[in-house]
């Protein structure tokens, strides 16, 4: 740093203000940035850490690097800290309690700045407390109740529910859902909007119609022939997941099943895979660039120190796209 102040003319402290976000005068960020690059000058980012105490660096946890819609996040939220400076460290606990515990150690131990992630649905929410208590925590697509601290969701009760009443206005009343684990904020959350449109139509909810996966493919597979074999069968099925509506689709060609004539289908995000699949599928869309910009921009704010209306919780709206896997009954 020494060098570069020397090189460009200007004040060490000059120097150290402009290279850590500081507002300096347009003449000396350009003498500054010609002499860093003159002299391939590079941060000591451990030195940094230990003078600042912050490592410019923010931790992620989700449950799959797999998942669609979790690396579709990640990749906006990464982007959106890169842009301000920070460096990312990305780990899955593969929906292992256990392991994601391991995780959040692991990016406690790198001395992260702060943390993102999807948690798991464990009752045991005491880590993720005390960790809240030093750095800044932003839950993403799950809420832990007792948890105190920032969380950006999607609003999963009215989302259901709008793909349902869709369905409904068709004329359906026989309509399966294959949801994931029971014990998931995400699941119990759109099980909810199932069984709050069939109260408000007065529709007989049936058990039978109502299948618990994993939100992997092969439990979208499974649920979607065991529901077809049912002695009555349902004339439409919604599948609240992106992975598990691909299985639903592979059991549906296995069966040899007819959309929408024979069922119609209503599945989860993916509009490149909704527009491939003949007929083009009806799908609910959540706003995963939304949801990875709201929660970076949130964990900036907090690394700032800016504890304004803290802790914040956001719902975002998702939205339900009708297309050609969805018929009305009274048509031919």
């Amino acid at each position: 740093m020494k060098d570069v102040a020397k090189y460009a003319g200007v004040s060490i402290a000059t120097v150290s203000k402009y290279l850590n976000g500081g507002n300096v005068l347009d003449k000396n960020k350009e003498l500054i940035d010609e002499a860093v690059v003159k002299l391939d000058y590079q941060v000591n980012v451990m030195a940094r850490g230990l003078k600042t105490n912050e490592t410019m660096t923010v931790g992620i946890i989700i449950p799959s690097l797999t998942n669609l819609f979790f690396t579709t996040i990640v990749s906006k939220v990464e982007n959106l800290l890169l842009q301000k400076g920070y460096s990312t460290i990305i780990c899955d606990y593969r929906e292992d309690e256990k392991l994601e515990k391991e995780k959040l150690n692991f990016l406690l131990s790198k001395n992260v700045d702060g943390i993102i992630m999807v948690p798991s649905c464990s009752e045991d929410n005491e880590l993720i407390n005390k960790v809240n208590k030093d750095l800044p925590v932003v839950l993403i697509d799950r809420n832990i109740e007792g948890v105190n601290c920032d969380v950006v969701l999607t609003d999963n009760i009215n989302g259901s529910y709008d793909a349902v009443e869709q369905l409904i206005h068709r004329g359906h009343r026989r309509i399966g859902i294959i949801c994931g684990p029971e014990e998931h904020y995400t699941a119990v959350e759109r099980l909810t909007g199932y069984d709050r449109v069939h109260e408000d139509y007065n529709i007989a909810r049936d058990k039978d119609l109502i299948r618990f996966g994993d939100y992997q493919i092969e439990s979208g597979h499974q649920e979607i022939i065991n529901l077809m074999k049912l002695a009555e069968p349902p004339t439409a099925i919604f599948v609240t997941n992106y992975e598990m509506t691909l299985g639903s689709i592979m059991g549906i060609n296995e069966l040899d099943i007819k959309m929408p004539d024979e069922l119609s289908l209503i599945g989860y995000d993916n509009l490149q895979l909704a527009k491939i699949i003949k007929p083009s599928l009806s799908i609910v869309t959540q706003p995963m660039d939304e949801i990875g910009e709201t929660a970076a921009r949130l964990m900036l704010k907090r690394l700032k120190k800016d504890m304004s209306k803290h802790p914040a919780v956001y719902r975002l709206k998702s939205r339900i796209i009708i297309k050609d896997s969805v018929r009305k009954l009274n048509e031919g």
